[in-house]
């Protein structure tokens, strides 16, 4: 993927609650932000990428189209796969195979979302949307939701590794540390190991403070054509390396401790031609701590089992651990817009690429960045994409 498309332009919303931003208004603020960082304009847009409309959680409208009116596009090539949290990733990845086979030349990517206004959480909406899927009549009877699909990884990681609550909570304090930093961020406040393991049982073993704030929001991308990145004279961030899978249950037959992002970090590193050993930054999933958790060991930044003991005493934490880790205090403390986290995930490794990110966390000589998502459940059905970021 080396020098097929450049990200020239990133912003995210800084509203974390939109009761009196309607969700296409939404889209059209952060296409506008993300230009603006840019130097372009709307009339340069020739390419637009967002997600399928889950039940309204993202692009509005009759598919793509009403947004794509909303904001004026004059469009040659349009992609709205839907993988969830993991679909933005996949975007980048799509467009930079778009503008490579000359499909478009400035491709925009939006993500807006509104579940803190509407009072929707993940759980209603996973229920709604699985009323339908042919599995439902065998599985709903068992009342799955997020929470508590997630709190089974944990217990079993737990059982399988000996892993301690104290260990998961590292993974909110990390983030914690870093979103006192961050102005928008919706929990500032530094937290300790104690109060995340007194904080209330949500799904054992998973505290209330193991689980990401629900907020709205949104951001944008805009990746465009190498020769248009070198006209504008922005800092050129180039993907490198891509991969995604789709990871289900399989009848039964599957280790719930080994999600999708076994097989997309693997692709991804292997396109990119270089190891975990390399990547100076990484932005993870954090929809609850024992997600990054389980991405950590299999994206190979440690070996299985070895998680616990990678996070434990800061190892996430920017300018303390091995491995900084959302350093905007990612879904943990900062934002989750729509339920879904990829978009912002991408915003924060630019703004470390680019050495943007605020002075307290950022990344010293960052040039290669890894980000990683999901979209849908760990422990269920899901997709992971796997993104390896270089600063050109």
């Amino acid at each position: 993927m080396t020098q097929k498309a450049c990200i020239v332009g990133a912003y995210e919303h800084p509203t974390r609650d939109a009761r009196d931003i309607p969700l296409a208004r939404l889209h059209a603020e952060v296409a506008a932000g993300a230009l603006a960082d840019a130097g372009l304009t709307i009339a340069d847009v020739d390419g637009y990428f967002c997600a399928g409309d889950v039940a309204g959680w993202d692009a509005p409208g009759v598919g793509p189209f009403s947004i794509v009116e909303y904001m004026g596009l004059n469009l040659r090539h349009l992609d709205t796969t839907e993988s969830w949290g993991s679909a933005y990733i996949n975007h980048v990845a799509h467009a930079a195979q778009a503008i490579a086979e000359g499909k478009c030349r400035v491709a925009l990517i939006t993500q807006a979302g509104r579940p803190r206004a509407e009072r929707s959480s993940p759980a209603q909406m996973h229920r709604n949307q699985g009323q339908s899927a042919h599995e439902a009549p065998f599985e709903l009877p068992y009342g799955p939701v997020v929470t508590n699909m997630y709190g089974m990884v944990a217990q079993r990681h737990m059982y399988e590794h000996g892993t301690t609550p104290e260990q998961l909570a590292w993974i909110k304090v990390a983030a914690s540390h870093h979103a006192q930093h961050n102005p928008n961020a919706m929990l500032p406040k530094v937290v300790t190991v104690e109060d995340v393991v007194t904080s209330p049982v949500v799904a054992s073993p998973l505290h209330r403070l193991d689980c990401c704030v629900i907020s709205d929001g949104g951001g944008a991308l805009v990746v465009v054509h190498p020769d248009i990145a070198r006209e504008l004279g922005k800092p050129a961030i180039t993907p490198r390396g891509a991969g995604f899978t789709v990871k289900h249950m399989n009848g039964g037959h599957f280790d719930i401790l080994a999600s999708g992002g076994v097989k997309s970090g693997a692709e991804a590193f292997a396109e990119a031609g270089v190891t975990p050993a390399d990547i100076r930054y990484a932005s993870i999933y954090d929809s609850f701590t024992i997600t990054v958790l389980v991405q950590l060991e299999n994206l190979g930044f440690c070996a299985p089992g070895e998680g616990g003991r990678f996070v434990a005493e800061g190892g996430l934490i920017s300018g303390v651990g091995r491995l900084p880790v959302n350093t905007d205090g990612g879904g943990l403390c900062s934002n989750h817009p729509g339920n879904r986290g990829g978009m912002t995930k991408l915003v924060e490794a630019v703004r470390q690429l680019r050495g943007e990110a605020h002075p307290a966390v950022q990344v010293p000589d960052c040039s290669l960045a890894l980000v990683h998502g999901t979209g849908g459940q760990l422990g269920a059905r899901h997709g992971s994409a796997t993104l390896i970021l270089e600063r050109a």
